[in-house]
């Protein structure tokens, strides 16, 4: 369990292919505080540490992971958002987030809003996931509030802190990012039959 809240940027040092598996290497701030099984969240995707050297973490993407998100893009030199999982009694600063990616987005528009940035994404509506405007989304492990909502497609705003310390600052039309939606909003979203 996450709150989407980042906690640092790491770098892929090394990405090695098993049959469908694909190992990630990864430097960060707080490898050293990091135990064997212990839950990260890369880009929104819970991925279990299975082994430490130094600095530098390793966690393994299974085929059924690498379906679902973003990871089979991956390059080594990339930055990825991390956070690790929720202790008890930690304040709850974003909201609710499992780790669980349900599909990708592509970013579609970014436009600067002097003193914010919205940040447009368009996802597969096939996969019958949905948005709620004022609900929470989790972009690439980023919680995040929706500030426009359509069938397929919703924007976010985006404050200057956040901007600088995710990937939204390296994110450009094109870029694919993962989502997990809202599990409450989609739950009561779906229960009452509303729309998108």
């Amino acid at each position: 369990m996450f709150t989407g809240i980042v906690e640092t940027l790491g770098e892929i040092v090394n990405i090695e292919k098993e049959a469908e598996n694909v190992h990630l290497y990864i430097k960060s701030t707080f490898t050293q505080e990091l135990k064997i099984d212990q839950s990260v969240s890369h880009n929104g995707v819970c991925l279990t540490v299975v082994a430490i050297d130094a600095s530098v973490f390793k966690v393994t993407a299974i085929k059924e992971t690498l379906l679902k998100t973003s990871i089979g893009e991956w390059s080594v030199g990339d930055l990825v958002n991390l956070e690790r999982g929720l202790k008890l009694g930690d304040r709850l600063d974003g909201h609710i987030v499992q780790g669980h990616v349900d599909q990708t987005a592509v970013c579609k528009d970014i436009k600067d809003a002097e003193g914010s940035t919205y940040f447009t994404f368009e996802y597969d509506a096939d996969l019958q996931n949905i948005t709620i405007e004022k609900g929470s989304i989790t972009i690439d492990g980023t919680s995040l509030t929706v500030v426009d909502s359509g069938k397929n497609t919703f924007s976010v705003a985006i404050i200057p802190y956040t901007l600088e310390n995710t990937l939204f600052k390296k994110y450009k039309v094109g870029t694919t990012v993962n989502l997990e939606f809202d599990v409450v909003g989609k739950y009561v979203k779906r229960i009452m039959g509303l729309g998108h």
